[in-house]
């Protein structure tokens, strides 16, 4: 059983994400990468990588998911808790003012060029998290072309998530039971 401590320190480390993460999931994943991979250490760049991979392979929404596997990695069950109900309170208070008071908002130019500024920012915080994901973890020309099948899969074809981690899979499986038959034993 995990200490309250960790818990705690979970639950303020998501309630932080949750209230200055502008952008979605990804944003948050960047951030994510930041605190326990760069600064704490506690996380390398594959689980990172790993975690998300999952987590948007799952029914759901993809940042809720890494945070709950990621919560559930540090502190068990309770910790997975902490991490979701860290990230989602802040937005749910943030909506539900907003809510109260859409009809000003909706109108409100200022509001929309804000909006538009934040949209333009997030871009380069979501690349800071995928850059080094990718950098870490395509180490051969196979990754390479996984990647970029997977791109097109998704971006062209409109393939389904699950069908392109599962094609990530197979194709993985069949890449080693090639390169094991040919004597690459690593």
């Amino acid at each position: 059983m995990a200490k309250a401590k960790d818990i705690v320190s979970l639950f303020v480390q998501f309630l932080k994400f949750g209230f200055f993460t502008f952008g979605g999931g990804w944003s948050i994943v960047a951030q994510m990468r930041r605190v326990y991979v760069v600064e704490k250490g506690c996380l390398s760049d594959e689980e990172l990588l790993d975690l998300t991979s999952v987590g948007r392979s799952l029914p759901g929404i993809m940042i809720g998911n890494v945070a709950m596997l990621f919560g559930y990695r540090q502190a068990g069950v309770l910790g997975g808790i902490a991490c979701v109900l860290g990230l989602t309170l802040p937005p749910m208070a943030v909506l539900s003012v907003i809510t109260l008071f859409y009809t000003a908002f909706r109108d409100s130019k200022p509001v929309a060029a804000a909006m538009n500024g934040i949209r333009a920012a997030v871009i380069p915080i979501i690349l800071s998290a995928a850059l080094p994901l990718i950098k870490g973890n395509v180490n051969s020309a196979f990754g390479v072309v996984l990647v970029l099948l997977g791109f097109a899969l998704y971006l062209f074809a409109g393939m389904n998530c699950v069908w392109i981690v599962l094609i990530g899979a197979v194709c993985g499986v069949l890449y080693r039971l090639y390169a094991v038959k040919r004597g690459d034993r690593r």
